[in-house]
């Protein structure tokens, strides 16, 4: 009954619109109290600070500081200029919303924010897409959802919240995440192209050489931050906290001396703006593990796993109903909320039926995409109706299409291990 109050005390004070990281403190140190007594408070302190100081975590801050570092030179744009010069797409209906995939999948593996990736992205796509006579609601909605690729691709900020959360190897969970996330891509791209075609939507001109020479030569250096991090990483010449120091220094370097278009103040808005993202993170972190030493203390997880084995033990039949409370949790809560709060209550249990966690880490990633997408606590689908100026619940509607593919996504990964991961075998046998 213990976790039935907690969760019932968390919702209650979400819907009262308690912030999500002050309502998991005050739930976590008021069950402490009540547990333990006054002599176990001076430790609530101490759990946020260790919860929050995990070297891992380092990374998050990291990355979202080169994501930022990224909007605020012009190393976004060169991307998004090579992605609609790459137009071998360009001559096929929709070919500008194919680039805004593209263009996407590049910067996703970069920041590792969808947040970001739809802020960068969808300032100059969803204007050149309105221009060429798509719809507000279809300019926001595949924005949104190819952003949320960067939660699946590598380097990918979930990704490494769950990593912690669950002692697997970040290295290994990005790696997981390569199949899954350029299947998305494909599967985006090929809804793009059957929508184009209902809806009669332009076409981009012919492909010409010269333009995409012209603009690789502009983004080579752009290009080179994505190899250098993630061969770095996957190379295991540094680990995903060193590539994250790394693509910060990488991204510093091209935007100041090799472009030259980087200032002092740029430097400190990029500063400001990653420093504002970290501290939502980071303080879900620290609340969290509040929450989470305390039900680690009380077993409540080992309890609720031998409850659902006595229910049953057959392992899809308990994913599906993992996918249904994923789903469900991301209509209300963000991704890192999601994850902090959620996986170590079910963790147990996925490794007592012989879930293997890296499989599982997948899922939940996939899960929390579709997250991103589904109101009233859609993040990423937010940021994209506000740049498109498109109502959000028409914008929903027409982004059925691409949850659907989503979907499939998750289901096939779901469902077919050796798919989803196929890699990770290979790679670490």
């Amino acid at each position: 009954m213990t976790i039935l109050y907690i969760f019932i005390a968390l919702i209650v004070l979400i819907l009262i619109n308690v912030p999500v990281a002050v309502a998991l403190a005050l739930v976590g140190t008021i069950a402490t109290f009540m547990t333990y007594g006054s002599m176990a408070m001076p430790t609530v302190g101490m759990t946020m600070f260790e919860g929050a100081t995990n070297f891992p975590l380092i990374a998050i801050p990291l990355f979202i500081l080169a994501g930022a570092i990224m909007n605020a030179s012009s190393i976004s744009r060169r991307l998004i200029d090579l992605a609609m010069a790459m137009a071998m797409v360009g001559f096929i209906k929709g070919g500008l919303s194919m680039v805004t995939i593209g263009a996407s999948v590049f910067f996703a593996e970069i920041s590792g924010s969808s947040v970001a990736g739809v802020s960068a992205i969808g300032s100059i796509l969803i204007p050149a897409m309105r221009k060429k006579g798509y719809s507000k609601e279809f300019a926001a909605s595949i924005s949104s959802s190819a952003a949320s690729l960067a939660i699946i691709l590598p380097p990918s900020i979930p990704m490494i919240l769950y990593a912690v959360m669950s002692g697997e190897s970040v290295v290994q969970m990005f790696v997981a995440g390569i199949f899954p996330g350029l299947l998305g891509a494909m599967g985006l791209a090929a809804m793009c192209y059957y929508l184009a075609r209902k809806y009669n939507f332009p076409s981009e001109g012919r492909f010409r050489v010269s333009v995409l020479w012209k603009a690789l030569k502009e983004a080579v250096w752009a290009l080179l931050i994505p190899v250098i991090i993630l061969g770095g990483i996957f190379g295991g010449f540094v680990t995903a906290t060193e590539g994250a120091a790394l693509a910060v220094c990488v991204a510093i370097f091209i935007s100041a001396v090799v472009y030259r278009e980087f200032t002092i103040k740029n430097f400190i808005d990029s500063c400001k703006s990653a420093g504002v993202q970290t501290a939502v993170v980071m303080l879900l972190v620290a609340a969290s593990a509040v929450v989470g030493s305390y039900l680690t203390e009380t077993r409540v997880p080992q309890e609720i796993a031998m409850q659902i084995s006595d229910l049953t033990d057959n392992k899809y039949v308990i994913l599906a109903l993992l996918n249904v409370i994923f789903l469900i949790l991301g209509i209300f809560l963000h991704s890192a909320a999601a994850i902090i709060l959620v996986v170590p209550i079910v963790l147990p249990l996925v490794l007592e039926v012989g879930i293997d966690p890296l499989h599982f880490g997948l899922i939940v990633t996939l899960n929390l995409a579709i997250g991103q997408q589904t109101p009233p606590v859609a993040s990423v689908l937010i940021a994209a109706c506000s740049i498109a100026k498109s109502d959000i619940w028409a914008t929903s509607k027409t982004n059925l299409w691409f949850i659907a593919v989503l979907f499939t996504i998750l289901m096939i990964n779901t469902y077919i291990p050796a798919f989803a991961l196929a890699l990770v075998n290979f790679i670490y046998g």
